[in-house]
Parts: structure tokens; sequence; C-alpha cells
């Protein structure tokens, strides 16, 4: 056992200095040391390696345990000071440290303009702001958005001025970008913030103007155009609208023309990973590039020219698909791969791995907390990990059935890992998906490489309309059998909520485990139950701290009310009927409070009362300023009023309503007008009353005791 693991870190020595890595970047993030401690710190380290280089061996031997220790420490410090250096706001020349009210700005469209319900939407990085004809270089990342509701940007957009590499001249205040406040909600400004952007923009035609030059690089402007070439062959030989927004997404991870209900429906029944462009896909794409350029590989002069072929054409595609962290993480193993095949040298398949790790978490620090990258890694090591010991619990002499079985037993292997990490993230288990991956899983390779092919004789009409109807035929079939399993009643196991602490004790129960069915040593069973008790007693813990709750909670949905009384797990909703229909708005602002919360609805009501817009709930009274108000105040009366809540109201005075109650808390929800706040702000100000905009502290919550 002890020579095992010896010989493990010495076949993959890339582990150690991945853990390393990530220690480091953790610390950037939510340490943030000060760079000068830093750079002292990596200069002591890196002092003690040179010295240990230079010293006598038995000295080397004898202080090794500090030398490896400096190592570490040097790879935790580099890695830190890169994840601040990473974060925009840390860079001198960021924009913000220099912007002005009235400053004009320079900016260009990194990406063609993708169409939104409402708008277009595109990033666009700036380069100057100029102030007084003077022109000042800044960094930043703004996100886009045009209104489809002027008809001048429709035709810019039509007349392809509004597309990559347009440089505009922008003279408006950019917004920053915030998240929606709601308990358990996603972080949107940090996913935004990891990707350098912080601002965005909401733009008519006459805010900006279109210079008459473009700053384009020519690879990106190769690998738009190629995309949108593959975009007009789907298009023309593939007709329906949901099989070829799915066909898109297959080959190129184009997801602007995917139906959302189809989407839902993958992530329903747990095949959404052939919608997003993995291992899978590279891995086919190696195949039959291995398979074309074959007969370079059986001549020795000629082995080098095959590795060019094959990861070029590798490489091309992970463009091709946007260059996504699960692509890239694909690309670089096979990679390696390759390489070790050219040179007759086989590696460390988990050395490999973290090698390809290592190098993208240097690439951009912020990837380790890309959804995709942490599902990529997990499945491709929990496959490697324990594919052999479930593909050989059962034996079929049959090939058919053991090519199915085989199949499914890597499905099964990758959801070990990757199914803690499904359920912290999604808060959902599908529990059919095996039965969809069956089908789903060789169904979609054989799909993708019928696409390679239309793509390589589109030229050809007759074989590619031939292909386009096999195309279109085959998702169709694949579509209506993951709708068919999603209907199944418990197909879902929804609304979980698991802790990072717990998360830590499930995939440490689940090594041990391992290591108990590995090694068949009684220690790592009590050890695995050890971790399952804990995970199992925080778990216990947090359903008790649920029972206990008693609280008011009011959201942030823009243009709408929504409050939800809270009573240990039942809550009761009160607010507007679309909120109570399964939809974008209720998934989006509503569902993740009440999964982080351990809610469900209770249809009768909870200690709570309702007459007009008055509430009570236990001791507490709330009025909701919503539509009309007259006729609903009680004239004359003084009450208390704890909470109020201005919605959607129509003309009425804060000021009369603030001296005829005694309100003890005043709150502006998501439907309040933006242009009345501020004067009913300094109404409660001047009156002393409290008051509480979710639009710019997220949603309000009073705890009841």
């Amino acid at each position: 056992m002890k020579q095992e693991g010896i010989f493990f870190w010495k076949s993959a020595p890339f582990v150690k200095l991945l853990l390393a890595w990530i220690a480091g970047i953790l610390t950037g993030w939510y340490v943030m040391p000060p760079f000068q401690l830093l750079y002292i710190f990596s200069g002591i380290c890196l002092s003690v390696l040179l010295f240990s280089f230079i010293s006598l061996i038995h000295l080397r031997f004898r202080y090794r345990l500090w030398i490896s220790l400096s190592a570490f420490l040097l790879c935790v410090s580099a890695a830190a000071i890169l994840t601040q250096k990473e974060n925009i706001r840390n860079r001198k020349d960021y924009f913000e440290k220099f912007y002005q009210p009235g400053d004009i700005m320079t900016l260009t469209l990194e990406e063609p303009p993708v169409e939104k319900n409402k708008s277009y939407k595109a990033n666009a990085s700036i380069q100057y702001l100029v102030r007084h004809e003077r022109q000042i270089p800044v960094s930043g990342t703004f996100i886009l958005y045009f209104s489809k509701k002027d008809s001048l940007i429709i035709k810019q957009k039509e007349s392809n001025k509004l597309q990559y590499g347009a440089m505009l001249v922008v003279q408006k205040t950019p917004q920053p970008i915030k998240n929606s406040g709601n308990p358990g909600a996603f972080d949107y400004e940090r996913y935004c913030l990891f990707q350098g952007i912080t601002h965005q923009f909401f733009l008519r035609s006459y805010d900006y103007s279109i210079l008459n030059v473009k700053n384009e690089n020519a690879l990106k402007t190769l690998v738009f155009q190629a995309r949108q070439k593959v975009v007009s062959i789907l298009t023309k030989y593939i007709s329906g609208n949901k099989e070829r927004g799915l066909a898109e997404a297959l080959l190129i991870g184009y997801k602007n023309d995917l139906d959302q209900t189809l989407v839902q429906s993958y992530t329903n029944t747990g095949v959404i990973h052939i919608i997003a462009i993995s291992g899978l896909h590279i891995g086919i794409i190696y195949w039959l590039l291995q398979l074309v350029f074959l007969p370079l590989s059986r001549k020795k002069n000629m082995k080098s020219l095959h590795f060019i072929c094959v990861i070029g054409g590798i490489w091309f595609f992970s463009l091709l698909a946007g260059a996504q962290p699960s692509v890239l993480r694909s690309a670089f193993m096979f990679t390696v791969l390759a390489l070790g095949d050219t040179l007759n040298r086989k590696t460390s398949v988990y050395n490999s791995l973290a090698f390809s790790a290592f190098v993208l978490l240097c690439m951009h620090p912020f990837w380790l907390w890309d959804v995709g990258f942490q599902l990529s890694y997990a499945a491709v090591t929990s496959i490697f990990l324990f594919l052999k010991p479930i593909y050989h619990l059962f034996y079929f002499q049959n090939k058919i059935l053991d090519f199915l079985w085989k199949i499914n037993a890597v499905t099964l292997a990758a959801q070990i890992l990757t199914l803690p990490l499904s359920i912290y993230h999604f808060h959902q288990f599908p529990v059919l998906f095996f039965i969809s991956n069956f089908l789903a899983v060789p169904l979609s390779g054989i799909i993708l490489i019928a696409e390679i092919v239309l793509i390589g004789f589109y030229f050809t009409e007759p074989v590619a309309y031939g292909l386009g109807r096999i195309i279109e035929t085959s998702i169709r079939i694949m579509n209506h059998f993951i709708e068919q399993i999603e209907k199944i009643p418990g197909s879902l196991w929804d609304g979980l909520s698991v802790s990072f602490l717990q998360l830590f004790f499930l995939y440490f129960t689940i090594a041990f485990v391992s290591m108990w069915l590995f090694y068949r040593k009684t220690t790592f069973f009590l050890f695995a139950l050890g971790m399952l008790l804990f995970f199992f007693g925080i778990r216990a813990f947090s359903f008790l701290k649920s029972e206990q709750q008693r609280k008011i909670i009011v959201y942030h949905v823009p243009g709408q009310t929504a409050i939800d009384f809270v009573d240990g797990r039942h809550y009761r909703f009160f607010g507007d009927s679309i909120l109570q229909q399964e939809g974008f708005a209720r998934n989006f602002h509503l569902k993740p409070s009440r999964i982080l919360h351990r809610l469900k609805e209770q249809s009768r009501a909870i200690h709570s009362s309702e007459q007009g817009l008055f509430m009570q709930f236990f001791q507490r009274r709330i009025l909701c300023l919503k539509n009309n108000i007259q006729g609903t105040l009680p004239i004359g009366k003084n009450p208390e009023i704890d909470l109020l809540v201005i919605s959607k109201p129509s003309d009425f005075s804060l000021k009369e309503i603030l001296q005829q109650f005694h309100v003890k808390q005043v709150v502006f929800d998501g439907a309040a007008p933006y242009y009345k706040t501020d004067d009913w702000k300094k109404t409660c100000d001047s009156l002393h009353v409290p008051w509480h905009d979710t639009g710019k502290s997220g949603a309000f919550v009073m705890n009841i005791r």
C-alpha cells in the first residue's frame, strides 16, 4: 500500500504541483495578501531552493522537508500573485480608476451581437477614454445591450456594421453589474468579474456612433467566419428549429438557437453533457483524425507530420467550439497522449490530467470556479478510477451487449465524482440518467460524425441533403426519447441542498469507500462510516435549524411583487400570479431561496390573515402598497406597521402614510418605480423611518423570534 502511494506520487508529480497551485489561487482570492508580502515570501522560498541546488547532496537529504515545503510555498505564492493580477480591478490601467462622468469611451466589439428577446447582446473591450481631446489608454470589458425597439440598430445589425471588430464611440455612464441580491441566488457579479467584466451599457442608437475603422484579430475573424459558415450549412440542410439548434450546439457549441425547453429536458435527464462540448466530442474528433492521417503514422519520418495534423485539427475544432474550459482540457489531454505516442512513451493518465489543469489555471486562475471545468475534471478522473471495476462487474459474450454495457459503465463511472458537484451546484439529481445515457451517448456520437461528414461534403448537394435528413431524424428520435424519459414520475430528484462542508465530507466518504473496495482494509471502511456520519450529522442539524426559522422575505424581482412568509420549512407566497407559474422568473429569483431555506409550499394559511393589503404574520403587521390603494387604508386609526412594502403604487403621499401610521420599516421592492424612490427615501429620512431598497441592496429579510 505504501509503495503504491510512493509510486503514484513519483509517476504523477504534477498532481502535487496542481494542489499547491490551487491552494495559491484560493489564497489569492479569499485572503488577498499584499503583493509586497507575497514577493518577499516568494524571494525567501526561491533563495532556499537555490541554496539547496548548489549545496552538497547530504545537506539536501538532511533538509529535504524544508526544501519540499519551500517549493510548495513558492508555488502557492506565485499562484496568489497571478490570481490577484488576473483580477481586472487590480490592474493599473483599469478604466474605473480614470473614468469621470462625461468621458467618451472608445470600444471594440469582441464578438458578433447575439439576438435576445428585447435586445442584441455583445461583449466589448475599451481602448481609450477621451477627455478634452486627450486619449487615455485603459482596459476593461463591458456587456452591451442594443435595444431592438430602435430601428436604426436593426439596420446596422443587418448591414453588418454591428459585427465583431466594429469600433464604437460611446458617451454614456456605464452601469455596474450587480446580483439580484435574493438569498441563494447565482453570483452573476462574480461570474462576470472572473471574465474581466464589471459594467454594462443599455444603448439606443443616439448613445453611440460607429467609426469607419475596425479593430480585428485575424485568427478570431477566421474562427467567427468558420462558425458562421458551419451554422449556414446546418441551417440549409436541417429544417427543424429544435433539431438544427441541437445540431449547432453538438458540433461547435453554438447555443444561440437552442430551444430552452429542450435544454431543460436534457438537464433533468442527466444528458446535458451532450450539448456542452466535452471530452466525448474531442475524443471522436481525435479518433477521426487518427483514422484520416493513419498512413502518415506508419512511416517513421512522417510521425511528426502526423502529430502536427492530428493536434492541429483538435485545436482548430477547440477554437471553433469557443475555447471553453472543458474543450481546452480535452485538447490538452489528447495533445499529451498524442505526444507520448509520437515519442513512444507512456505517461501517467493522472499526471496528464494534472498537467492540463495546471496549464489551464496558469492561463486563467478563475477557471477554478467554472462549473464546467470542475465537472469535466471530476468526470474524466472518475472514469479512469472506476470504469474497470464497474465494467468487470458483468461479463457479456455477445459483443453488442458488451458494447452497450461498456457505454453504461462509462456513464456510471463518471457519475461517482460528478454527482456531489451536480447536487451542490444544480440542486437536483436525474434518477434515470443511466437509461437516458443508454441511447443518447452512442446516438450523439453518430450524429456528431454525420455532421462532420456533412460539413466536409456540403458542396455535393445530393449527399448533403441526404445527410441532413439522417441527422435531423436522428436528433428528433433522441429528443423524443429524452422528453419521454423526463415525463416518467420520479425521474428527477429536485430541490436538493448541500453545503460546501457537506460536499467536503461526501467526497471523503467516496474516497474511503473506494479505498476499502480496492484494498479491503477495515480501517478505510471505518473512516468512510465516520465521514458519512459527519455528513448526515451536518444535514440533520441544517434540517433542525430550518424547522425553527420564521421570517418574511421581500424579494427583488424587476417589475414584480414577491413576498414569502416562512414558518419552519413551509412558506406562503404573496405577489404577482406570474411568479406562481413554472418559468424563468420563478426559477431564477425565488427557487434558489426556497432551496436554501429547505422550503415547501403550504396551501393553507400559516398563522397569517389578509384584509385587503394588510397582512399579519405572527405578531408582525405588514402593509403592501400595490396598485390602487384608495379605500384600503383604515382612516382614523393609528396602528403600528412593522413592515411597509411599496410595490407598484398609484399616486399617493408617502409622507401622509408615515404620519398616519407608526411605520417601523419601509421596503421598496423590484416593482417600485425607480424614478420615485429617491424622493421617497428623502421623505423616510426626514421622518427618521429606516428604509431598504431591494434594487440597491437585494432582498429584505425580517427574522421573527
